[in-house]
């Protein structure tokens, strides 16, 4: 059995990637070393990262460190110049078997990291799964061509570049014969999907063509999407496929438009709710989470006030806060800052309101009935990605209707109905 470590920073298309890693890792007979999957989003990031190299080489100084991701993409000299590290490797050359197969000869070069700008394919990498045992991850899209004036990521992601719908679909045809009843669309900026391929290809027709040609698959999902990059058949999908879930996480960042137009954002306020509202008529169940950053450079009070009230106008219920932190190299870092007390104090203000909003969430739905994916023991997941805990346990991957009789921290409990 392998020896290998991995350690993963970051958002979930990095997990991903992790797995790709893994098999191209035993299959070039690599053993013994230790991979640490880097982040760039802030600079809390890159420091969480060199401190887990510290801590690694402590632990086990006699494995080999190979460093990679979008903080070593951006900087690797910074990687390279530490001790511990034996080796740095691209985002680009970490996804390639090649690079694998050269990093187990003594001769390899010790920083193997190209223009990530010059990538102008992204392969449909096969493996089988990530998550849960009935739910998996498959990646469509990699890059960003948008210049938000906070984001690092495109320089450690480099331009947007699409996998081909056919080689989606098959590789979702694969999964399900393994046995996985969900599959979640993933990638760094996936409503431009297409935009490089031939053609009129968009997230939408993406959609619209894996639930034609899969149509055994039970579930579809999508990751965080750019509300306003939102094409037509992506809503029609939203409004008519009952097997694509209806929960969507939006890129929103901010709900004041001074705040959005500094952060180069391409959308202002009322598009994000009017993007809610249409969602919304077109599928009542539907629910939304969001991005949102306080203490932005320039924040001021009555901005901040009108991301909280955002909040409520948009009903947001899954929050993914982020206090600001600068990010050198990017257009934000260089404009005057909030203060980081401020900062953190508004961060906690809007998770407590998302916490807030979804307490209310799961109150409406005590007495409801509905369809649950049971993942592990007695635990399962609602369409909207609720966890409902069953009064017994079932097989992963049964569908089982329950009807919702309490509340459980962050959890609903459930009866199956009979």
């Amino acid at each position: 059995m392998s020896k290998n470590e991995f350690i993963t920073f970051g958002c979930r298309l990095n997990a991903y990637e992790t797995e790709v890693m893994r098999d191209h890792a035993t299959s070039a007979n690599i053993d013994d070393a230790v991979f640490i999957n880097t982040c760039a989003v802030t600079a809390e990031a890159v420091r969480q990262a060199r401190q887990a190299i510290r801590k690694s080489h402590r632990a086990n100084p006699e494995k080999k460190i190979i460093v990679t991701g979008c903080a070593a993409q951006i900087d690797p000299t910074m990687f390279s110049d530490m001790d511990e590290v034996a080796q740095v490797i691209g985002n680009n050359e970490k996804m390639s078997a090649k690079t694998y197969a050269t990093l187990s000869t003594e001769d390899s070069q010790r920083v193997i990291v190209d223009d990530i700008n010059s990538v102008k394919e992204t392969a449909g990498h096969l493996i089988d799964g990530l998550g849960a045992r009935t739910r998996a991850y498959i990646q469509v899209q990699n890059g960003c061509d948008h210049r938000c004036t906070f984001c690092i990521i495109p320089y450690g992601r480099g331009p947007s570049r699409s996998v081909p719908a056919g080689e989606v679909v098959e590789q979702i045809k694969r999964l399900l014969q393994k046995g996985y009843r969900e599959v979640v669309i993933t990638g760094v900026d996936i409503t431009s999907y297409g935009s490089d391929l031939p053609g009129t290809q968009t997230l939408g027709t993406l959609i619209q063509s894996i639930l034609d040609h899969v149509p055994d698959l039970p579930r579809l999902r999508l990751s965080s999407i750019d509300s306003i990059e939102v094409d037509e058949a992506l809503f029609d999908a939203i409004a008519t496929e009952n097997r694509l879930m209806p929960h969507l996480h939006l890129s929103l960042q901010a709900g004041d438009d001074m705040t959005l137009k500094r952060m180069k954002r391409r959308h202002l306020r009322h598009d994000a709710i009017e993007f809610c509202s249409r969602a919304r008529a077109k599928r009542p169940d539907i629910i939304f989470g969001a991005d949102l950053i306080a203490g932005f450079p320039t924040e001021t009070d009555e901005m901040f006030e009108n991301t909280m009230a955002l909040v409520d106008e948009c009903n947001l219920t899954y929050l993914h806060v982020f206090p600001f932190s600068p990010r050198p190299g990017t257009p934000a870092a260089r404009m005057p800052q909030v203060d980081p007390k401020i900062a953190k104090v508004r961060a906690a203000r809007l998770r407590a309101k998302g916490e807030m909003r979804y307490k209310e969430l799961q109150q409406c739905l005590i007495g409801q009935t509905t369809e649950i994916l049971m993942e592990h023991d007695n635990l399962g997941r609602s369409p909207q990605f609720m966890e409902i805990e069953l009064d017994e346990a079932r097989e992963p991957g049964e569908f089982c209707p329950v009807n919702i009789t309490a509340i459980k921290g962050k959890r609903l409990i459930g009866v199956a109905c009979s």
